[in-house]
């Protein structure tokens, strides 16, 4: 690989991390109003981070070119490597006393939008502490739609780009074009997060913990303010503000762009939002029903909490209100399949996404016409578009890396001495980013506290793995990536 390459990578990633030492000033700014000493580690972090990176990025400046295939997945792994390990300082060097493999769990959970958490006393940590969390997750909720709509599809191993779709009638203003529909899809990030803090503080929170969860909510990251989540408030209102700005943040923004800025009702007609909106009802209805069967408990009560459950686990975001695997065997089997789904491709949500599904669905069926017909054309379809080879490949070996992730995820965590249900849900849970697994350690009601060092680390680059639609990582393991 030459020289040139790598140095393409690296300006990118120090440019960013800049933006996020700047964004340390914020809890720096919350310490110092609650007279919290630990705004000076902020402030020192964001200091150093600030100045290391503006040097990288001074070292590695280069004339704008368009960059090789190679640069382009360096640029990818870098970012999200960079941005775990500068939102892991604050946690390292301030008061909780994190040791590194704590520390980057953390950061790299926060930043991947997963959820899961190896900090206990949540509800007295310092407001500094709490913010810097949701802040990263909410960086990383805005990354991650970026990364679905702009990069992946760029590199065949993620979703549709509808950018690329609606600006193709602009050959001539392509960077115009991205700038008008980047600043959208940013606008609408921010009024989404704005609404969802009014709705929150509506409902019955404060205003400090309306913000931090407004920010995980939009981000699908799950991280709250205090140990018993959502199980910390009272009423069911609070809970449906959660369960419809979930379901939201899972759609596609590209499709939420056309809606809101455009007035394009057409695009709520993408077969991924219907499929999505579909199995979501259609398990939460199930299970609601059999829970009052079961219960007896009131209709609207169960309604509202296996919606915000379930919506949680579907869309990857991870808040609790109770311990759900308490519900009974068919609600924990519904949460273990529910794990897998995920959102929309272009969301802020992880799993295997709608559209895989979709696709998958239409080559189990157009496989079973040619045994019928073997020489009949069988053109496959999403929607009125015709998916080409190249998009039915990129999704076949989408899962087969999922599930050979799985397993050997699955098989070190064992390594380390947890149970097969730990070893397994935890495994599934970060690749998928979700949050928590089952069971009493890493449950709803646990967190990865009492989990070894090694186990900790497996699960950061898991994490990090699903995140980046494993591919975009694996493609890095492959020894002809690096020659010229």
């Amino acid at each position: 690989m030459q020289p040139s390459t790598i140095r393409t990578a690296t300006y990118p990633a120090a440019i960013f991390a800049v933006y996020v030492a700047a964004s340390m000033l914020l809890p720096a700014a919350v310490d110092l109003y609650y007279g919290n000493d630990d705004w000076e580690i902020f402030v020192v972090c964001s200091l150093a981070t600030g100045a290391i990176a503006l040097t990288i990025a001074a070292a590695t400046r280069a004339p704008l070119t368009r960059g090789s295939t190679q640069s382009t997945f360096l640029v990818v792994v870098l970012l999200w490597l960079m941005l775990g390990l500068v939102g892991a300082l604050p946690f390292y060097t301030a008061s909780l006393k994190l040791d590194l493999a704590e520390a980057v769990f953390e950061s790299v959970s926060a930043i991947t939008t997963t959820g899961s958490t190896v900090i206990s006393g949540l509800d007295s940590l310092p407001p500094g502490l709490l913010l810097w969390r949701s802040i990263l997750q909410w960086i990383g909720g805005v990354g991650v739609v970026a990364l679905g709509l702009f990069l992946l599809p760029l590199l065949k191993v993620g979703g549709f780009s509808y950018f690329r779709v609606e600006s193709s009638d602009i050959e001539n203003r392509p960077f115009e074009r991205f700038i008008s529909f980047l600043i959208a899809l940013v606008g609408i990030y921010c009024l989404l997060t704005a609404l969802c803090a009014l709705a929150y503080a509506a409902a019955g929170m404060s205003n400090f913990d309306a913000v931090n969860h407004a920010m995980t909510t939009i981000a699908t990251g799950g991280f709250s303010t205090h140990d018993a989540s959502f199980g910390h408030f009272e009423g069911n209102a609070v809970l449906w503000v959660g369960t419809v700005f979930m379901l939201l943040a899972a759609l596609p923004f590209s499709i939420l762009v056309l809606f809101f800025a455009r007035g394009r009702l057409d695009a709520l007609r993408d077969p991924q939002i219907r499929l999505f909106l579909g199995y979501v009802t259609l398990i939460v209805m199930i299970l609601a029903v059999q829970r009052r069967i079961t219960t007896g408990d009131p209709f609207d009560d169960i309604l509202a909490s296996t919606a915000f459950n379930f919506a949680s686990i579907i869309t990857t975001t991870g808040f609790a209100s109770e311990d759900y695997t308490l519900w009974g065997p068919f609600a924990v089997t519904l949460a273990f399949f529910a794990t897998f789904l995920g959102g929309c491709s272009g969301s802020t949500s992880g799993g295997i996404k709608a559209y895989r599904f979709l696709i998958l669905g239409a080559m189990l069926r157009n496989g079973l016409r040619l045994l019928i017909h073997p020489h009949s054309v069988q053109a496959l379809r999403y929607g009125k578009r015709i998916v080409d080879e190249e998009m039915q490949r990129s999704v076949v070996l989408f899962i087969v890396g999922f599930l050979a992730s799985w397993v050997v995820a699955t098989l070190l965590l064992s390594a380390t001495g947890l149970d097969f249900l730990t070893s397994i849900t935890g495994s599934l849970t970060a690749l998928t980013n979700v949050g928590p697994g089952l069971g009493t350690t890493i449950g709803p009601a646990g967190n990865f506290v009492p989990l070894s060092d090694f186990a900790k680390w497996v699960l950061s680059a898991t994490m990090l793995l699903g995140r980046l639609e494993i591919l975009a990582v694996v493609v890095l393991l492959v020894p002809t990536f690096w020659r010229d």
